[in-house]
């Protein structure tokens, strides 16, 4: 992270402005968003392959809802109607995908690969082609701003800080890292596992839920093929400083490990850097930061 700063403030222009930095915190919003709930997650000894999907039938349902195909509502009330039940839909996907993984024991990565593969699916036959609206008000849930400030940022903050929060000062955060650290000594604790890792699954849910609303507001259009397209893979990679075994949950480390794909991502863009060469030198930065982390928890 150091390394790129430095890089960028000698090489690439206007790299410290406002703008900047602005228009780069709004490019990582979903992700942080998605990766908080990721990071819960993983912590468990989980993974959720099936957000990028949940956020796509989240945004299609939200988007039908917002044009009347499914109720006839106007006004604010539409938008009130069309974000809770995109949310609620959401996390009914990630119950789904709890109630796979607690009740019948499916491995986290088979369980939750069934909404990754049938999830975009359903949104696209919900949609049947391309959703498009033109709105002020819903858009700008997600490009809004307030005092200079994107709103969705504002969001994306705030339920970073609330994770802050959950990890290290609720007695939840520290039932999730028991579980994922040792889930037989866990249970004989008296944890609820159970109940803990449908609740992590369902949070997620509700996280990809609120990104799916900010990406189709962000384009005004709701794709099925194209809403939340790759971003379990982002959520995941992003999940920095905790281990992908379980036990961990580093939700201040995940913040950065976005913002680093981001930076990096953002200094091959802004140097001309062709697409195909970028993925290749993100790819073996990101190799190189798990080797480095991966000798740090071996020491």
């Amino acid at each position: 992270m150091i390394l790129l700063i430095l890089f960028n403030m000698i090489v690439t222009p206007h790299f410290l402005s406002a703008q900047t930095l602005s228009t780069n915190l709004y490019q990582v919003a979903e992700t942080v968003i998605l990766a908080m709930g990721m990071t819960l997650v993983i912590a468990t000894g989980g993974i959720d392959l099936s957000v990028g999907s949940v956020m796509s039938i989240a945004g299609s349902v939200a988007a039908l809802i917002f044009v009347g195909r499914i109720f006839s509502l106007s006004g604010p009330i539409s938008y009130i109607v069309a974000i809770v039940v995109a949310v609620l839909v959401a996390a009914l996907c990630g119950l789904f995908n709890g109630f796979l993984v607690t009740v019948f024991r499916i491995q986290p990565i088979v369980a939750t690969l069934i909404l990754y593969i049938a999830g975009r699916g359903i949104a696209e036959v919900l949609v049947n082609g391309v959703v498009d609206f033109s709105n002020p008000t819903f858009q700008f849930i997600g490009s809004g701003t307030i005092l200079g400030a994107p709103f969705q940022v504002i969001v994306m903050l705030i339920i970073a800080l609330f994770f802050i929060w959950l990890v290290r000062g609720t007695v939840f955060g520290q039932q999730v890292v028991a579980t994922g650290g040792n889930e037989p000594a866990a249970r004989l604790a008296g944890i609820p596992v159970a109940r803990v890792k449908l609740t992590v699954y369902i949070i997620i849910g509700v996280l990809a839920g609120i990104a799916g609303i900010f990406y189709i507001s962000n384009n005004s259009s709701a794709d099925p093929g194209g809403i939340g397209l790759g971003m379990e893979l982002n959520a995941i990679v992003a999940v920095g400083g905790s281990s992908l075994l379980g036990g961990q949950a580093n939700i201040p480390g995940t913040f950065v490990g976005v913002i680093f794909i981001q930076l990096l991502t953002f200094s091959l863009t802004a140097n001309n850097i062709s697409a195909d060469i970028s993925r290749v030198v993100e790819a073996l930065l990101i190799i190189l930061a798990v080797y480095l982390q991966t000798q740090r928890n071996a020491a």
